[in-house]
């Protein structure tokens, strides 16, 4: 035999067509004996799509219920499979955990998720919950589930159980672990009464353990006259309406501690808890629902509905359950909505509404400016020392860190910072607007033309303060020193980092990111400093009391909890700023960060080095580099930070045709809304 026919002898077979691979799965049906687990298997990997390019799994999944509803034989075959398979398995982790978030805590499912991804987990194919997995083994399987109309899933679970069938053993053995489950859920919400996580957050928490108390007791009542429903036909059912009852006082006391939450902070801790006890609140409705529809006599319809539902998206979640986005997606909204909210709180101090905020704009940023020209000449000079790479790291992060936190504390403007507040501010707003209403698109444009105007003083008096100080401070340090104070080789090379064909446009992309990271960071920290009381647990320090006595140990502790945000988001942000570069050194990759208040400042140290004679196309040409740079950091920042916000609240703006119509012809109208302040009236002084 030659070499390619033995290769050809390896290879597989041609594939065989959609179409033949779902009537041999089907047909496998008829064989009594067949191992259920894989026939079932075998059939879904059939309705599967082939490729990413393959939309017909619909098509086929709706040709096997019709191949079922037209061949009895069939229909009577796989009803036996399945529902055997289904019956001889345990079911109440499926019932009480598949698509609810486990109570090991975040960092514990965190990891649990990574190392299955590394090493997936031996199933126990007696426990449905793991069948599942085995089922529908590939991670994305949820993608097509999920494309399957609901329809589909309801048509399906009328074939396997006919209302003739629902009082076999088979049917019976699954009601019976719905009932345990609906224990165990109603048992696991009982105990959150001593959650001390709950009652820490809500201090009235504990008028409301009663109604969680109860909720045990109920279920049990429930269980045993469902339970006596089953075995007599004739004995009145419970219609499970006291334990929904029960069940939505104790959803509203959790959706308290979830609204306070927003107000007065949260922790990853509590966000989990919440989601895991909506869930388990969620599913207990969902088996009272199903076995309340069970019990009925003409309910077999909605019986049959609400099975199917559930089951259907407790797949979905169950083959999602090792998807990190989707871990976190559960977990991040309340969290997210906390820290934008307080970052939206900071952005409106950005805003300037009258004349006096106007002004104020100006002087807190001419300000900012003298500060970053000396920052920019302190990174020049610790450049110079040639320090180890840590060292430099360290240097330059203390600069920038150490440098911002002062600007901050002193009550002065970076234009940078502003973005990534005033879009949380502005997000606040979308979720508001109707295109209807034309008053509301007039009160967002006022609030686009005020943030306009915000940023363009700020941005003006950062760069028109930052750019004459290095010109003057430069000046006065060389004549100190009888030299200039920057060489000819660092002036050039700031020149070339201003250049807008170099990387001075990926590098201020750069420093966009980390403005938008500092808007987090502040929210973040402002978030801790609320939920852990920490202005007050600070006042109660002793020796911070008898050092300063108690009420001026109050003031300190409440001063520290006000700024903490400001002071943890700037100080991270220039640490970021600072290291950035040193790591791409160590890496061999060209990272590095470029500012606009920095650049500017470092055009005038670089007309200095050349001892003021420089082209003027070449002043212009890094002028525009510094615009590009200011443009990019701005656009970065804001876009991120404003997605960012209206995700974590969940708004989908769909008006934005209507919203930028009406910014056209506001800006046609009076452009001057968007450079100056409204003009002086009576009512302000003026």
């Amino acid at each position: 035999m030659s070499i390619f026919a033995r290769i050809a002898g390896w290879l597989p077979g041609p594939r065989p067509a959609a179409g033949e691979r779902l009537t041999a799965a089907l047909d496998a049906f008829h064989d009594p004996d067949a191992d259920s687990l894989a026939l079932i298997r075998r059939l879904v990997g059939a309705v599967r799509p082939r490729s990413r390019r393959d939309q017909e799994a619909n098509a086929r999944y709706g040709e096997v219920l019709d191949r079922l509803e037209g061949d009895a034989a069939l229909r009577l075959a796989f009803r036996g499979h399945v529902v055997r398979f289904v019956a001889s398995r345990r079911l109440v982790t499926f019932f009480t955990d598949s698509g609810i978030l486990p109570g090991t805590g975040f960092f514990s499912e965190w990891w649990r998720i990574l190392g299955d991804r590394l090493l997936p987990p031996a199933p126990d194919e007696h426990r449905l919950k793991d069948c599942v997995n085995v089922i529908f083994d590939r991670p994305d399987d949820w993608r097509w589930q999920a494309r399957i109309p609901p329809g589909h899933s309801r048509r399906l679970w009328a074939l396997l159980a006919p209302e003739e069938e629902l009082r076999g053993a088979d049917w019976r053995g699954i009601e019976e672990q719905m009932l345990d489950a609906v224990l165990l859920l109603a048992h696991r919400i009982s105990g959150l009464g001593v959650e001390g996580e709950l009652v820490r957050a809500s201090p009235g928490f504990d008028a409301d353990l009663p109604c969680f108390v109860a909720l045990s007791a109920e279920a049990l009542a429930f269980v045993n006259e469902t339970r006596a429903a089953f075995d007599d036909p004739a004995a009145a059912p419970d219609d499970g309406a006291q334990l929904l009852v029960i069940a939505d006082q104790c959803a509203e006391t959790l959706q308290r501690v979830r609204k306070r939450a927003r107000s007065v902070g949260t922790s990853l801790h509590l966000s989990y808890l919440l989601t895991r006890s909506e869930q388990c609140l969620e599913r207990l409705r969902e088996m009272v629902a199903i076995l309340v529809a069970c019990t009925a006599a003409t309910a077999r319809d909605e019986a049959i509905a609400a099975w199917a539902d559930f089951t259907r998206a407790a797949f979905l979640a169950e083959n999602r359950r090792n998807s990190l986005g989707h871990y976190m997606a559960q977990l991040s909204a309340l969290l997210a909505v906390r820290v934008t909210e307080n970052a939206a709180r900071s952005g409106e101090h950005y805003i300037c509404e009258t004349r006096a905020d106007y002004g104020a704009m100006w002087r807190s940023a001419l300000g900012a400016g003298v500060l970053i020209g000396g920052m920019a000449l302190f990174k020049i000079f610790a450049v110079g020392l040639h320090a180890p790479l840590f060292g430099e790291a360290f240097l330059f992060s203390m600069i920038y860190g150490l440098g911002f936190v002062a600007i901050y504390l002193l009550g002065m403007t970076v234009a940078t910072k502003q973005p990534a507040m005033t879009a949380q501010t502005l997000a606040g707003l979308l979720g508001d607007v109707r295109a209807t209403r034309q008053d509301e698109l007039e009160r967002l444009v006022d609030v686009v033309a005020a943030v306009c105007r915000s940023q363009l003083a700020a941005i003006a008096g950062n760069v028109l303060m930052a750019l004459p100080f290095a010109l003057a401070l430069a000046h006065w340090l060389g004549q100190l020193a009888g030299h200039p104070v920057i060489a000819l080789e660092k002036a050039a090379h700031l020149l070339d980092d201003l250049d807008p064909l170099g990387w001075a446009i990926p590098h201020a992309a750069i420093a966009g990111f980390y403005l938008y990271l500092s808007g987090l960071i502040t929210g973040y920290f402002d978030n801790r400093a609320a939920y852990s009381d920490l202005g007050i647990r600070i006042g109660r320090l002793h020796w911070l009391r008898r050092l300063l006595g108690v009420d001026r140990a109050a003031a300190v502790g409440g001063y520290i909890a006000d700024h903490l945000g400001g002071i943890m988001g700037n100080f991270l942000f220039g640490c970021m700023l600072g290291s950035t570069g040193v790591i791409g050194t160590i890496l061999g990759l060209p990272l590095d960060i470029r500012h606009i208040a920095f650049s500017s400042a470092n055009l005038g140290y670089a007309v200095t080095g050349f001892a003021y004679d420089l082209p003027l196309g070449t002043v212009l040409w890094a002028g525009l580099g510094v615009a590009l740079i200011g443009a990019t950091n701005l656009g970065v920042s804001f876009v991120l930070a404003l997605r960012t916000a209206l995700g974590a609240r969940g708004i989908r703006f769909e008006h934005w045709g209507a919203l930028l119509a009406a910014l056209w012809q506001r800006f046609r109208r009076t452009p001057r809304d968007f450079l100056l302040p409204p003009r002086a009236t009576a009512a302000d002084g003026g």
